[in-house]
């Protein structure tokens, strides 16, 4: 399997050390387009595209997969509504696999979310904190809001992105960002009720969770485009991380 990584900062180091050192994957290009560089350069070819890079190069992206007819691993967080359109019409073409967060444990918190909310909501105060690193762009955390998500799936909550001044708690879900040092991703979430208090947690040690996750959803892509080449069921579609880790 061929995979491009689109994105040269630090995940993508990262992401390009553990293909080098997967069985049966070969990186054939790392591009990184504020240097100026295009996937289109790639003289081999993809068969899979990994994004760990900015939402702004979502077309050129998109562009290149649809000529490659490959496969897409979006790693990025952060888009538009009209670019999550955008990804879900893609993926009507090719195979994507879309993700906030691809390590194990936080798809094993979204299962364990899902099924304590429901119990717990009516009469516990929900709270989420994530941790990052001093370089990191966006907050909150796209992993903080796919967990926020989970926990108000019909939008009966407000979203409050941290507090300040004088005002008493309504119907809200607080989500609090924390910038410092080199903290690869930490998240735990709160259910805050009379005299007992829950949390679930959820730290990443360092990013490589988040690229062992990421090739194997490539290699997840990789297998159904094999099967559609030889005639089997249509690759196209547009894949969860819990697909990919426990289908």
């Amino acid at each position: 399997m061929n995979i491009a990584i689109v994105g040269a900062g630090a995940m993508g180091k990262v992401l390009e050390d553990a293909a080098v050192r997967r069985q049966g994957t070969r990186c054939v290009g790392v591009i990184e387009p504020l240097q100026g560089l295009r996937l289109r350069d790639i003289r081999e070819r993809v068969d899979v595209v990994v994004d760990f890079s900015h939402p702004v190069n979502l077309n050129r992206i998109e562009e290149f997969v649809r000529e490659a007819a490959c496969g897409l691993v979006m790693a990025t967080t952060g888009f538009s509504q009209k670019q999550e359109q955008q990804i879900r019409e893609l993926a009507q073409l090719v195979p994507v696999v879309q993700a906030a967060n691809f390590s194990l444990g936080i798809a094993v918190m979204k299962r364990a979310l899902e099924q304590i909310t429901p119990v717990l909501q009516d009469s516990f105060d929900m709270e989420i904190i994530e941790k990052h690193h001093r370089n990191k762009v966006d907050a909150p955390s796209g992993t903080a809001n796919f967990l926020a998500q989970i926990l108000n799936p019909d939008g009966a909550y407000r979203l409050t992105a941290g507090r300040q001044g004088e005002k008493k708690r309504g119907k809200e879900i607080g989500i609090h960002a924390v910038r410092g040092g080199s903290i690869a991703g930490e998240h735990t979430v709160i259910f805050a009720g009379e005299d007992e208090m829950l949390e679930i947690k959820h730290t990443a040690l360092s990013k490589k969770v988040f690229a062992l996750g990421a090739l194997k959803a490539a290699e997840f892509l990789y297998e159904k485009l094999e099967v559609s080449r030889a005639g089997g069921e249509k690759a196209a579609g547009l894949y969860s991380i819990e697909e990919v880790l426990f289908s």
